[in-house]
């Protein structure tokens, strides 16, 4: 039997690499699946991908009317939901030093402020029993050069599941987060000038990892499956690290 068989599930980052994983692997298990992301022409194309039960909001999680219009898309279409996947995310490193406002700001309003409230505004429409899924990462716990900002929001958004955890224990709701080391996702050619630059990025995190290589976006989405199913029931407030053993060492 599919592990989410008629559940509903609303996915934000969901056109393009760990979201978009996570969506096809959601349907394959049965989930009907609404995908969140700001560009129109790539939420095309992964509606294209997934083939089936899907539907596409564009939008941005840091602007509230959005998210409001998402929510409303879900209400007018659905009614309730049972998954929220908030995987919305940016990284722009920058030393210290060389750290700019509009850099900084950005990065909290996505990483942090988007996905609080990605979540409060779900809660009306959650279902109660539904999960809560948001992505953390090992840049929490590490000191990476450049990542001032980026480790910050991520250790916030950490706090959040154990918050929430608390919060929404009496509708038992289950709020987790997976802790991703460095995954194989356009978000390396995004920082690079160059492909030279995305490759040679590529290769030094991958270094960096006991298993010798970097994750794929499929193998978050495993992860996702599993605490967003039944399987997972007992399970809340954890921060489950999906990342070779790069945080082990």
């Amino acid at each position: 039997m599919q592990k989410l068989q008629g559940k509903i599930a609303v996915i934000t980052g969901g056109s393009s690499g760990i979201g978009l994983a996570t969506a096809k692997r959601f349907v394959d298990e049965g989930a009907f699946v609404f995908i969140f992301g700001r560009r129109q022409d790539e939420l095309d194309r992964a509606v294209s991908q997934i083939g089936k039960n899907v539907a596409a909001v564009q939008g941005d999680v840091s602007n509230l009317a959005d998210l409001d219009r998402l929510y409303e898309t879900v209400s007018a279409a659905k009614g309730k939901f049972d998954i929220l996947f908030a995987g919305a995310g940016i990284v722009d490193p920058q030393p210290l030093g060389e750290a700019t406002e509009d850099s900084f700001d950005e990065t909290f309003a996505i990483n942090t402020r988007g996905v609080a409230f990605t979540v409060k505004k779900a809660l009306p429409l959650l279902h109660d029993g539904g999960a809560v899924i948001v992505i953390t990462s090992i840049a929490e716990n590490k000191g990476i050069p450049g990542f001032t900002a980026y480790s910050a929001t991520k250790a916030a958004v950490r706090s959040f599941v154990r918050t929430w955890t608390a919060e929404l224990k009496d509708r038992q709701i289950r709020v987790n987060a997976i802790c991703p080391g460095p995954i194989d996702t356009p978000i390396f050619d995004q920082q690079a000038p160059t492909k030279e630059g995305a490759d040679q990025a590529r290769a030094q995190f991958a270094a960096a990892v006991p298993f010798g290589r970097l994750g794929r976006p499929e193998e978050i989405a495993a992860a996702a499956l599993f605490l967003a199913s039944d399987e997972a029931s007992f399970i809340a407030g954890v921060d489950l690290p999906v990342d070779g053993g790069m945080s082990a060492l």
